[in-house]
């Protein structure tokens, strides 16, 4: 076999999984040319061939050196000259079956090594099998694509990690078409932080932040209790053991179990709870908080002071945020009545949630349309069926108009709402496991840090990286800064689409977190092109470098023109970002 083209030369050293290579004196140059293309001998990334019998054990360049890596004085004098290439071994081949990962039979010393040539790459590559889609071209050879498995791509979930300007919204636009090009059942939520992506799918179906045409409505009553309280007035888990905080509680499960009569259902009272999903009025709540803070009676006794011994003069109006009005207790001295109300627990809440229902930042949470309240035209079901139910497959939930303050919230609440639809419809026949959907979240570490222990969206989107499957829910994270990622997350990735990466911090979450040994290729990371990626993991056949197609149209992360832009004179005017300012006012487009 030495007399054969592909001939590299012979195994000197077998470490586990590791081999290292002698490369052959014979071989004319480090590029010689086989079957009229030229091969480069000793790249980093590159594949080789250990054929043993009917057995084909194929391996990844990690490292070149003039020497051996375990050698003497004697031996370093012998070899002086001599290439050795150390040599990760990732699968093999028996007879005419498919690739596998992983080794079965280990080669020894003095075996052969050959030259992996654009033909071994196809019977790797080149067969689409069913339940897979085109991701990229092997960066070796533009003629040799690059297929996932889809189910593991979803179901294992799969992070695309990238620096700015490396090609991560391309790559995330190019697997979800993919996706949706070839597979007609599916279907995908993309959580859209920045409003990117619309551009790139016209055929989508986007849902937006205060967009009056196709509006993004996020109803408050989907919060749990914790979340809502935090929220409202910035109660935490841990003041449970304060009256005011029981009685707030006690106060949101009584306003929801008042409305159990609802479009999708009647709701049997005995189960509510303050986190049930079911609508109330903030602005009642706010009205009885008010209420009772500001009420006289005609007793000083606690106990007795409810509404018929309120003394009441006007009743005010909930919905236009209009306290009732009492007759006060100044206007007497303090042995007549009216007394004063002796209920001061919602002191220092009532004002907090009178401010935030009055913000108009936070209409798409408070005023959401048709799912306001319980006398409203539309229930969950109907949002539902906006979400996961559309016949575009894709929907985009545009969240460039949240403020960052409750980003984190929101985000929660999509991923728990639907993780619960997952759950609790996992048997039914048009959703959970037979029909799987795809959460994609974009700039995910900007609500997913690994430092913030109280993120509201971090906890939920940990529990669909750790029992989503189960029920047909797979996850797709994009960052450009995987150190900033929850490591319960990146943990849970089958597979890792890395493109550029230049912070060392960032290439070692990477190495540390990819489920394939492959150290080596993952230190190509500074060097890759735009558009170019490293994939590593369970959906890939073998760990590779991969091109991704350049899509039109493009999703609007694309930087401006800025030599174009800067030859252009621009007059001033002090009407200028007049329009501007209001949007920022607004914290609307």
């Amino acid at each position: 076999m030495k007399t054969e083209i592909t001939y590299l030369g012979h195994i000197i050293r077998v470490d586990s999984g590791t081999i290292e290579v002698e490369v052959s004196n014979e071989i004319p140059s480090a590029a010689p040319i086989i079957y009229g293309r030229l091969y480069k001998i000793g790249q980093i990334g590159t594949f080789v061939k250990i054929p043993i019998g009917n057995i084909t054990i194929y391996g990844i360049v990690s490292s070149v050196s003039n020497t051996p890596s375990k050698t003497d004085e004697a031996i370093l004098k012998y070899s002086f000259g001599s290439r050795f290439l150390t040599v990760q071994l990732v699968g093999e081949k028996i007879g005419e079956d498919d690739f596998e990962k992983g080794i079965g039979t280990y080669p020894t010393i003095n075996d052969e090594v050959h030259i992996v040539i654009e033909k071994d790459l196809f019977d790797i590559y080149g067969k689409k099998d069913a339940g897979s889609i085109e991701i990229g071209k092997h960066s070796s050879s533009e003629n040799l694509s690059v297929y996932a498995d889809l189910h593991r791509l979803v179901l294992r979930h799969c992070a695309i990690l990238g620096s700015t300007g490396s090609g991560k919204s391309n790559t995330t636009v190019s697997i979800l078409k993919a996706i949706l090009n070839g597979y007609q059942g599916s279907r995908i939520i993309l959580v859209d932080p920045h409003g990117e992506y619309s551009s790139a799918f016209p055929e989508a179906k986007v849902l937006k932040i205060n967009d009056p045409a196709n509006p993004l409505f996020i109803p408050f009553w989907l919060m749990s209790f914790d979340e809502l309280a935090y929220f409202l007035v910035g109660a935490k888990p841990t003041d449970d053991q304060k009256p005011d905080y029981r009685l707030f509680r006690e106060l949101v499960t009584n306003l929801k179990k008042e409305n159990c009569n609802l479009k999708s259902g009647i709701v049997n009272p005995d189960f509510v709870t303050s986190d049930s999903p079911i609508p109330f009025s903030a602005r009642k709540l706010w009205y009885e908080m008010n209420w009772w803070l500001n009420s006289s009676f005609n007793t000083t006794k606690k106990d007795e002071q409810n509404l018929t011994a309120a003394i009441k003069e006007d009743d005010g109006d909930a919905e236009n945020l209009i306290g009732a009005k009492f007759t006060s207790h100044l206007s007497t001295d303090n042995t007549k009545p009216p007394y004063k109300s002796q209920h001061q627990e919602f002191y220092s809440y009532e004002k907090k949630i009178l401010s935030r229902l009055k913000d108009s930042r936070f209409d798409f949470l408070f005023n959401p349309g048709d799912f306001k309240d319980a006398n409203s035209d539309k229930d969950l079901h109907h949002l539902l069926n906006e979400w996961i139910g559309s016949n575009s497959r894709l929907s985009i939930l545009d969240l460039s108009g949240v403020p960052f303050e409750v980003l984190d919230i929101t985000v929660g609440l999509i991923t728990r709402f639907v993780y619960d639809s997952m759950f609790w419809g996992r048997n039914e026949p048009y959703t959970g496991k037979n029909r799987p959907l795809l959460m994609t979240y974009e700039e995910a570490h900007t609500y997913l840090n690994k430092n913030d222990n109280n993120s509201y969206s971090k906890a939920a989107v940990e529990r669909v990286f750790k029992e989503g499957r189960k029920f047909g829910l797979g996850a797709l994270v994009i960052s450009q800064r995987p150190s900033e990622i929850s490591e319960t997350i990146l943990a849970q990735v089958g597979t890792f689409i890395a493109l550029r990466l230049t912070n060392s911090g960032d290439q070692s979450i990477v190495k540390s977190s990819a489920p394939d040994n492959l150290n080596s290729l993952i230190d190509l990371l500074p060097s890759l092109r735009t558009g170019e990626a490293i994939i590593v993991g369970e959906a890939i056949k073998i760990p590779s470098r991969v091109r991704l197609k350049l899509n039109v149209p493009r999703p609007t992360s694309d930087d401006p023109k800025l030599v174009e832009k800067w030859q252009l004179e621009h007059l001033n005017n002090e009407e200028n970002y007049k329009t501007v300012v209001t949007r920022i006012r607004h914290q609307k487009f």
